[in-house]
């Protein structure tokens, strides 16, 4: 799904073209533009500001009610895929409802892109106060300042996407830390896999570069605003549009990034990739089997968690098939995120 990131500004010969429908998205059926909300409130916006502007979505979950604080779950789709359909797919907005949180969709256009993918290999988009990383950020914003529609627990704050939306939550992550408690990346790349689309298209099918230099690289990004960034990952091991071993990479790189975070922290974090605080090996009744690897800080707090999910493709674990590029047999990546950001906070 990332390998179609191109900006639709740029000028695309009719070949370019042709790849990218060819290799993109071989048959895609059409889905419902319907979010399959469960009794919440579905409701498009628009942000405009000097870098750019961008409508969302923002679901607010059934019974609630503003006055009471709660978290809020940024959700960034991948390429070919709506606010509406990603929504469908990863049910999500069911799982608000009954947690009780608020989910909002940017949503990238073919304006931007002509695959509508979030455009992840560019440079301007992968700094703080540049390109689409300040208008996600900016959606964040505009939504906690309306108060008369929602109270926001700035605290619990979280970043989550598929494939080209997973490769910006990353880069949220880096350039945002301040906004965002935790990230979740489902079948994504390390911070600046690329700064092309040529290294786009070689970095999701051989991966980026060494993960330690991405994660001084991805610390460097926070700046001020440094600090550790919980994440949790997913990724299916029969990937054949993402290879696999980006999300080992995605692993690695936070841990570089937040082991420097740390470093003046009472709570050090030396994970090492090849020794995980726990493995659990699981199994979906009729489904995929899976391994989770998590590894913790000096504290015993955990700050990374990875699912690798046996003979699953380049699809949202554990999604419905309402919406695309989900594989129903997986483990529930939708509550999996929940239970991983909720407990993490700024």
């Amino acid at each position: 799904m990332i390998y179609g990131c191109m900006q639709g500004r740029m000028a695309l010969s009719s070949v370019a073209i042709l790849v990218f429908v060819l290799l993109a998205f071989f048959i895609l059926p059409r889905f419902p533009l319907t979010a399959h909300a469960s009794g919440g409130i579905w409701q498009q916006y628009t942000y405009s500001s000097p870098v750019g502007s961008r409508s969302y979505f923002v679901y607010t979950p059934v019974n609630y009610r503003v006055g009471t604080a709660i978290p809020l779950v940024v959700m960034l789709h991948g390429c070919r895929q709506t606010p509406a359909n990603f929504a469908a797919g990863t049910q999500m907005n069911q799982l608000a409802d009954q947690k009780q949180f608020i989910v909002v969709y940017p949503q990238q256009t073919v304006i931007n892109n002509v695959g509508t993918c979030w455009n992840w290999f560019s440079t301007n988009n992968q700094m703080r106060g540049s390109g689409e990383p300040a208008i996600i950020a900016g959606i964040v914003q505009a939504v906690k300042r309306n108060t008369d529609r929602w109270t926001i627990d700035s605290h619990r704050i979280y970043v989550a996407g598929l494939s080209s939306g997973a490769a910006m939550a990353v880069i949220m992550g880096a350039t945002y830390p301040d906004i965002f408690a935790a990230i979740g990346v489902h079948s994504g790349l390390e911070y600046q896999a690329a700064t092309s689309m040529s290294g786009a298209f070689r970095a999701q099918s051989q991966g980026g570069p060494d993960p330690s230099q991405q994660g001084q690289m991805a610390y460097r990004a926070m700046g001020n605003a440094a600090r550790v960034v919980p994440a949790i990952v997913f990724q299916g091991t029969n990937d054949t549009v993402v290879n696999p071993l980006n999300s080992d990479q995605v692993v690695q790189q936070w841990m570089q990034t937040d082991h420097l975070a740390a470093n003046n922290t009472n709570n050090p974090y030396d994970a090492s990739f090849d020794r995980p605080a726990t493995v659990i090996n699981g199994q979906v009744d009729g489904g995929h089997s899976y391994t989770i690897y998590t590894w913790t800080d000096s504290s015993g707090a955990e700050i990374e968690q990875y699912w690798k999910v046996n003979d699953m493709g380049h699809a949202w674990s554990g999604g419905s098939v309402s919406g695309p590029f989900t594989d129903p047999l997986g483990p529930d990546a939708s509550l999996a995120f929940y239970n991983f950001f909720i407990d993490h906070h700024l």
